[in-house]
């Protein structure tokens, strides 16, 4: 990465220090000034704006969860007038109230700064582009796509997720360079895209994807089919502005984030003490200049681990794991805790599978079941099918402690998804399976 770069800084560790304790202190003597839920909350566990004198002291505040912003429904955490919020963006959730976060413009132009680091840590020019290919609307995903390469400098070409014609269309006739979505529709459209031959007629080099865990075998999957140089993993939530969080470097080991923004530390989800150097836990952040809604130690479930030393790209900003999954995804059976990577980067071994898979939980005689479909690799015969599923099942057992089914699906069987693609159907508490 060039030292002379447009929009992301090299910082020392003791200039980010800084940076991070004057914005800790700015953001709970905002937030106490101007949040009642915050001053209440910090009021309960003792803490005062002037209590915080270093950045040990962000242990001493509490944590905010998604509960907090539900229950605070319809503008939670909100520190400004409402004269000054500009903007709402809601979260996809799927049960009761939506999260729904307040932007001041203030946070409007941190995040299109924010997003424009992405573009530049891609390797984008301003003569990229950007085929955007996420939802629009409440959702976060297109605003932020869009805002950060206007910002940037590089032609968006906003779609949304659907319409598979207009996306094969301006495909071909604007020979777009770099494709916005997630994992599930990038390989949704490179299968598409294989299926009507028009590999040699696009001009795609790069894709910038996220939203959801995906294995290395269904990214490499949709880098062939499309014929891309690179693909960079992106992180982001609605909570913390939107996408734009951070991004997987050229170097690929691990995603910078962009601590002058938010403080981010990995706990243990369970007994909430901070995770040992190195190990995977739930990563909380705490922003450092967001006006209209700021975030106190927020938990958001993702699951990831810090990654220590330099990157080899250059950048001195810390770095963490992509995304593992969330704390919340994780399903009991037979008192075994299991979460859905775990299962997808046993899949990862075998060559004579894809990267498409459904875990499917059901009960039967008071037992539970967990069967695993998964489709065969497109170049894999059938006849091999009893002993590839008894091979995985076995490699599954060792991994995780617990005996799983396994099904090969002919390819292309499995449902596609334009966004977030559901891997675990759990029926156990839909009764007995007949």
């Amino acid at each position: 990465m060039s030292p002379h770069t447009r929009f992301i800084p090299s910082y020392s560790a003791d200039e980010l220090a800084a940076r991070q304790l004057a914005g800790l202190q700015w953001t709970v003597a905002h937030a106490f000034g101007g949040s009642p839920f915050y001053r209440e909350r910090l009021s309960r566990a003792g803490v005062e704006p002037g209590d915080v004198t270093s950045l040990d002291d962000l242990a001493k505040l509490p944590f905010t969860t998604a509960g907090d912003l539900k229950d605070g429904y319809p503008l939670p955490l909100l520190s400004v007038p409402e004269s000054e919020v500009v903007r709402i963006h809601a979260s996809s959730g799927t049960t009761g109230k939506r999260k729904v976060l307040a932007y001041a413009q203030a946070d409007i132009d941190a995040w299109k700064h924010m997003f424009a680091r992405c573009y530049e840590m891609a390797g984008l020019t301003r003569e990229d582009r950007v085929q955007i290919a996420v939802g629009y609307g409440l959702w976060t995903a297109g605003a932020g796509f869009q805002l950060g390469c206007e910002h940037f400098g590089a032609m968006a070409v906003p779609i949304g997720p659907g319409n598979m014609e207009i996306h094969i269309d301006l495909l071909t006739d604007m020979k777009t360079t770099c494709l916005a979505s997630t994992a599930s529709m990038a390989l949704l459209l490179a299968e598409e895209v294989a299926k009507r031959d028009l590999q040699d007629k696009i001009s795609l080099k790069k894709a910038i994807f996220g939203a959801e865990t995906h294995t290395l075998k269904m990214r490499r999957r949709f880098e062939r089919l499309l014929g891309l140089t690179e693909s960079f993993d992106i992180t982001g939530m609605t909570e913390l502005y939107g996408p734009g969080a951070g991004l997987e470097c050229p170097a690929h080991e691990g995603i910078h984030y962009w601590a002058d923004f938010y403080i981010l530390e990995i706990i243990d989800p369970v007994t909430l003490a901070p995770a040992a150097p190195g190990e995977i836990g739930e990563m909380v952040v705490t922003t450092l200049s967001k006006r209209a809604s700021p975030l106190i130690r927020y938990r958001t479930r993702d699951l990831t681990r810090l990654i220590p030393g330099d990157c080899p790209c250059g950048v001195r900003l810390p770095r963490h794991e992509r995304l593992l999954g969330r704390s919340d995804d994780m399903f009991i059976i037979k008192g075994v805790n299991i979460y859905p990577g775990q299962i997808a980067s046993v899949l990862e071994e075998f060559k004579g599978v894809s990267s498409e898979y459904m875990i499917h939980l059901t009960r039967k005689d008071g037992r539970d079941r967990m069967l695993v479909r998964i489709e065969r690799g497109r170049n894999s015969s059938p006849e091999y099918d009893q002993n590839l599923s008894l091979a995985i099942s076995e490699e599954m057992r060792k991994h995780l402690l617990v005996r799983g089914y396994v099904e090969i699906l002919d390819p292309g069987t499995l449902p596609r998804s334009q966004g977030k693609t559901k891997r675990v159907l759990d029926e156990r508490d839909l009764g007995e399976e007949y």
